[in-house]
């Protein structure tokens, strides 16, 4: 028997005290229990995110990090945390209100009709979405299909997504996940390696014009370029079993 849906949200939060408070009033009316990860910030947003969680006790946690060690950490950090909190799945999301919430049922309940896969958010864009980053998403497209052989991952860098944690956990033990901007990318491409079915949920996507990011062009540009590379040769030491799956799935 499907062991029944169990989840939790972990929205990673740096620097975010003035969006998290609006992001959170967005989750909580879909009842499931949210776990805020403080990635190291600063006094004046984890005395917010304290004060979060002292209001809504119950219905939000608070996980603090002493040192920011980037997106990637604080969401492994939080998919460690929600396991120990019997969770079965984590909707990850971010805290800067990008994101639609009104869609975290439909994650949720795709999730529960196949539990054992990976729920990926593909971005609907509107006209705020700055052209750059656009571009720099379509070269990473490029890449990931290249080193899945596939196009099952319709967008790896969406932050809007469910894990099953049994499998997504086992991956994190056995394989070093980029801890930074990386994270998105990097996991569901070793999660589709690993078998983990994907399914994709397209959902809207904003960017506030008041939004606080720490995407930085260069240094991040150049920590998912050097990921890429690291991602090609796994594919190429995997090439004989990627060869032999995709070949089994056509002959289906």
């Amino acid at each position: 028997m499907t062991q029944a849906l169990q989840p939790w949200i972990v929205v990673p939060v740096y620097e975010h005290e003035h969006a998290i408070g609006h992001t959170v009033d967005q989750l909580l009316p879909h009842g499931v229990p949210i776990l805020l990860v403080d990635d190291g910030s600063g006094a004046s947003c984890a005395a917010v995110l304290r004060e979060l969680a002292d209001r809504h006790a119950g219905r939000v946690s608070l996980l603090r990090l002493d040192r920011n060690g980037g997106k990637g950490a604080a969401v492994m950090a939080g998919m460690r945390q929600a396991a120990t909190l019997v969770a079965s799945h984590v909707l990850q999301i971010d805290a800067d209100g990008q994101h639609d919430t009104t869609d975290v049922p439909r994650f949720l309940a795709e999730s529960a009709a196949h539990p054992d896969a990976v729920i990926n958010g593909r971005p609907i864009y509107d006209e705020s979405v700055p052209l750059g980053r656009l571009v720099g998403r379509y070269a990473t497209h490029v890449w990931v299909w290249i080193n899945t052989l596939s196009l099952d991952i319709a967008d790896s860098m969406c932050g809007f997504r469910v894990y099953p944690l049994v499998a997504t956990l086992a991956l994190l033990e056995r394989e070093p996940v980029g801890t930074r901007m990386d994270f998105d990318i990097e996991i569901i491409v070793r999660l589709h390696w690993a078998g983990v079915p994907i399914r994709t949920v397209p959902t809207r996507v904003t960017y506030p014009m008041d939004g606080v990011s720490h995407f930085r062009l260069w240094r991040d540009n150049a920590r998912i370029s050097a990921m890429h590379t690291r991602l090609f040769f796994g594919m190429l030491h995997r090439l004989p079993r990627l060869l032999a799956r995709r070949m089994r799935g056509a002959g289906r």
